[in-house]
């Protein structure tokens, strides 16, 4: 009777540490959690020679806490202060570690086709894979639509990989947004196909596919062709890099009599501001809309909300996983 009565105990707040890119992430994280995510903090600095001088401030404060890290790999340079970091945190004796890295940019190397070949993507799991364990157990990486899902055994038996998806938010975006448009759901190959399609079986689907001829790329419409005449047509794949294949997959749509082309990634990677190719795109190769989320931090910055840029955060998504993974 006594336990009955007494107070319901309040679960103690989630610790959030975050590198400097993805400091409006945490912002937003904290912002939309109602006390239950809280900021940590560390000073990103460095030495005169460039090396990392790291410090996790009033460390004490984070004994025996769960405590999360945000963390933002695109930038070759930031990687080893990151990696310092994360293989830091779990000495201070917290709780429980959460990783959060949204994208993870190895991915495409994930595999060997010949000889000499070296799988990067395996490289970096194994560097994570180094975190030391908490007081309750092995850390865990939650990581955003991850290019090749059999990644995840790259990783090892010390840490636990929760390969998470922005679908479901692009989704809420699409019924927001465009619920009075005829809509058709396009993938730019059979691989995004069979990694997407389930999620989308609502939609009419269409199936591109894609060739080379030595360095040109040609992309056709194959199943679902029907589906594109006088629709929108939204285009969806995990990443983008220099924007080549969508582009063709616009070109492609349109001669099949689209309305308008539009597309969602996760994770705008666009080396070298190649997603001016979208700003800049004359009107009968121009994207209706072109949804992105902050996982890649750097580019959302560059790209500054441009048309036909729009950003989709990943906070609430990010908050509900969290918080129901919690200890």
């Amino acid at each position: 009777m006594d336990a009955l009565l007494s107070p319901k105990k309040e679960k103690a707040p989630l610790v959030l540490f975050s590198c400097e890119s993805h400091s409006q992430l945490s912002k937003n994280l904290i912002s939309i959690s109602k006390g239950s995510v809280v900021p940590g903090d560390i000073t990103w600095g460095c030495f005169e020679d460039e090396f990392p001088n790291l410090m996790i401030n009033d460390v004490q404060s984070i004994r025996s806490k769960n405590s999360i890290i945000l963390l933002d790999f695109l930038d070759l340079k930031k990687i080893f202060a990151q990696l310092s970091a994360i293989y830091a945190i779990p000495r201070y004796f917290v709780k429980s570690l959460t990783i959060v890295l949204p994208y993870f940019p190895t991915g495409t190397m994930e595999r060997i086709d010949e000889e000499g070949q070296i799988a990067t993507a395996m490289t970096l799991a194994r560097l994570l894979s180094a975190t030391p364990p908490t007081t309750f157990g092995p850390p865990r990486i939650i990581i955003y639509d991850i290019h090749a899902l059999q990644e995840r055994f790259y990783f090892g038996d010390s840490v636990v990989p929760i390969l998470s998806t922005a679908i479901p938010t692009f989704i809420r975006k699409l019924r927001a947004s465009h619920k009075n448009e005829q809509i058709a759901i396009a993938f730019p190959d059979e691989g995004a196909w069979k990694r997407f399609h389930k999620q989308f079986e609502s939609f009419n689907l269409i199936i591109c596919t894609k060739v080379r001829d030595g360095d040109k790329r040609i992309v056709s419409v194959g199943e679902g062709n029907e589906y594109c005449k006088d629709r929108h047509v939204f285009i969806v794949d995990d990443l983008v890099k220099t924007g080549g294949t969508l582009i063709e997959c616009n070109k492609a749509l349109r001669n099949f009599g689209a309305k308008h082309v539009s597309a969602f990634v996760t994770h705008a990677v666009f080396p070298k501001r190649s997603w001016e190719r979208f700003t800049k795109a004359p009107a009968d190769q121009r994207f209706e809309n072109f949804y992105i989320t902050n996982s890649c931090p750097t580019t959302v910055a560059e790209i500054n909300d441009q048309s036909p840029f729009h950003v989709l955060d990943l906070a609430e998504d990010l908050l509900d996983l969290l918080t129901s993974h919690r200890h």
